[in-house]
């Protein structure tokens, strides 16, 4: 008998669960379904740029459990955007953890924004937003991200200052 199957921690509930290309029916659509867990694997790597160690401690399962979680969710996005499916995010042997729903807990895992890097200007209070076009900086506004916010000079989308 096989033993039973950790279940996953996940931090993260998308509020949209559906996506599809514009103006294709949904009857003429394939549906892939990327499971919450899957999902998770995703933010904590390609997102929150964490490591594949320090993901899978946070969602308490194994590396190399984490390794094929992390493939398999990349596999159905890529056919996702490649094909022109549908994505319908659901299931997954998972329990929620934190907060739930919204933009996750952050890299500093409690909401602190201090990242595996730390410092002043980690994701959080404080810093600047720079527009990577003429270099214009302008002081960031806790609760409205960079990307968000067009550059007064050249009304290009500004980042955030590393």
């Amino acid at each position: 008998m096989p033993r039973p199957r950790r279940r996953r921690n996940v931090s993260f509930e998308p509020e949209i669960t559906y996506f599809k290309p514009a103006g294709v029916e949904l009857r003429n659509l394939e549906e892939i379904n990327l499971t919450f867990d899957e999902l998770e694997a995703i933010r904590l790597k390609d997102k929150e740029d964490l490591t594949q160690e320090e993901a899978a401690e946070k969602m308490n399962i194994s590396q190399p459990t984490f390794h094929r979680l992390l493939s398999s969710a990349r596999e159905k996005i890529a056919n996702f955007l490649v094909d022109g499916n549908s994505l319908r995010i659901e299931g997954g042997d998972y329990k929620m953890v934190g907060p739930g729903r919204g933009k996750g807990l952050g890299r500093g895992g409690q909401g602190q924004g201090r990242g595996r890097m730390g410092g002043q200007f980690s994701a959080g209070p404080g810093g600047s937003c720079v527009c990577p076009s003429c270099g214009k900086k302008v002081s960031h506004v806790a609760g409205q991200p960079c990307y968000k916010i067009k550059c007064p000079k050249c009304g290009t989308q500004m980042v955030r200052e590393r």
